[in-house]
């Protein structure tokens, strides 16, 4: 009999060159000990809800008013609801006429992305226009849809940090394109080394390869750094000489657990560096309400800002945005209030400032709590958690443990990985994964937890 077109066989091959660790044979194996009964402390992913994390309270007051605008005509509205989020709902719902269960713009609710352009204006000191500003479904979304453009064929190539998300890499080999890592520094707290990232495009040019863009993920995923300005300058002089795209993530930028190095957009350095590179520089920068002290993974709610991008391909870019018709509303809706949060004097800025401080210092303290608990394990070292959600630390397998990974074949790192989870209910996902060369952050009140089963564990 001939094959079907939906056979395994048939598939697109770049469909079967996907790898996504972070949802890959850890996680799975997780799930199935959890539907067998086994307490799972899912570290694989950020996912803070998951984890414990509760939402903010305005935020869910103002979009549960606009999913059921029918609340705002009854008269004990007020009872039930503080006057600014009542006003914030009406102020939402009139930007979209057709309510949350209605098709909005293709690149997002204009009044929506002009609330983003000032946020950006505030933040960056630099006005922002809403034109340029594409609401997506999350982060992710935004990235996939930038490299698509991007990438036009195998010789393409994108520069990716390495350890990366894997994000990078899944959507990559799934529009047919080549990563070209380039490698962090871990014993410079994960520094970047231009040496090395200018012998990543040379080698990648002597392959036939087409450097096209380059990602950076500041703070870091998955390893915690924060970039200073003078690391963005460098990258930023350095994409101008090279011709390439610069992709900035940016998605943590509230997730800031040290002082030296406070958060600054690429866009921010950019345009403080004058002509020719802040004419010059190609830049997309992404942002989300999943992250932060917001934590709204599944709200599915984010941006994506272009800079420098010539008219005709931000037409080509809202060409494609078209195909999806609109990205989902009620994250949009989140999005707005993320970056028009309540102002000193607003009923409810107490609460909010109370309540996302909390969550904040909450990660404060675990950042230091992971880095201290991993670097108290023999033969086990992990640079601090300046920022972001996530610690990465190296481990020196013995001989004998790597011996007994070949036997079971298994990759060493992704045999540790099971051993860890089977004794002690922690999903970890290995350093391969993320494909870094050989040799996430669980609730507070889990972090003991964590911290005493990794020792005995390791020992």
């Amino acid at each position: 009999m001939a094959r079907k077109p939906l056979d395994y066989e048939e598939l697109n091959e770049n469909v079967k060159k996907v790898q996504y660790a972070v949802r890959g044979e850890l996680y799975l194996r997780a799930s199935e000990l959890q539907k067998e009964g086994k307490k799972i402390i899912f570290t694989n992913v950020g996912n803070p809800h998951a984890l414990g994390q509760k939402p903010l309270t305005f935020p869910r007051q103002v979009v549960a008013l606009c999913q059921a605008p029918f609340l705002l005509d009854d008269p004990n509205v007020g009872l039930m609801f503080p006057a600014d989020a009542i006003a914030r709902a009406k102020h939402y719902l009139a930007l979209a006429p057709g309510g949350l269960g209605a098709y909005s713009d293709s690149r997002g609710i204009p009044g929506v992305r002009k609330e983003v352009a000032e946020f950006i204006e505030r933040r960056d000191g630099y006005p922002s226009d809403p034109e340029l500003i594409y609401l997506t479904d999350g982060a992710s979304k935004g990235v996939m849809q930038m490299l698509n453009a991007l990438i036009r064929n195998e010789r393409d190539g994108i520069l990716v940090p390495v350890p990366q998300y894997p994000l990078y890499s899944a959507a990559i080999s799934l529009f047919g394109g080549s990563l070209v890592p380039y490698y962090l520094e871990e014993e410079a707290n994960w520094g970047l080394d231009f040496v090395n990232i200018r012998q990543s495009v040379a080698e990648a040019r002597s392959r036939g390869i087409t450097v096209r863009a380059m990602v950076i993920i500041n703070p870091g995923n998955p390893t915690g750094q924060c970039l200073s300005e003078a690391n963005i300058k460098e990258l930023l002089q350095f994409c101008y000489q090279e011709n390439l795209a610069l992709l900035a993530d940016e998605v943590y930028q509230q997730n800031i657990y040290q002082d030296q190095r406070p958060f600054i957009s690429a866009r921010k350095v950019l345009f403080d560096m004058g002509p020719p590179l802040s004419r010059e520089v190609q830049l997309v920068s992404f942002h989300t309400v999943s992250k932060g002290y917001w934590g709204e993974c599944g709200q599915r709610g984010g941006y994506f800002e272009m800079t420098n991008l010539p008219p005709k391909t931000v037409d080509e870019i809202y060409k494609v945005a078209s195909i999806a018709l609109s990205p989902n509303v009620p994250g949009q809706i989140f999005m707005g209030v993320m970056v028009n949060p309540p102002k000193p004097g607003d009923i409810s800025y107490p609460k909010f400032v109370t309540e996302s401080k909390a969550i904040l210092e909450s990660l404060r303290r675990r950042a230091r709590m992971m880095t201290d608990g991993f670097n108290s394990c023999r033969n086990v070292v992990c640079n601090f958690t300046e920022g972001a959600m996530y610690s990465f630390p190296q481990i020196r397998l013995p001989p004998r443990a790597i011996e007994a990974a070949k036997r079971a074949g298994k990759a060493p790192d992704v045999f540790y990985c099971l051993k860890l989870l089977e004794a002690t209910g922690i999903s970890t996902v290995p350093g391969s994964g993320f494909g870094q060369k050989e040799g996430g952050v669980p609730p507070e009140d889990d972090h003991p937890s964590c911290g005493g089963r990794l020792p005995g564990h390791h020992v």
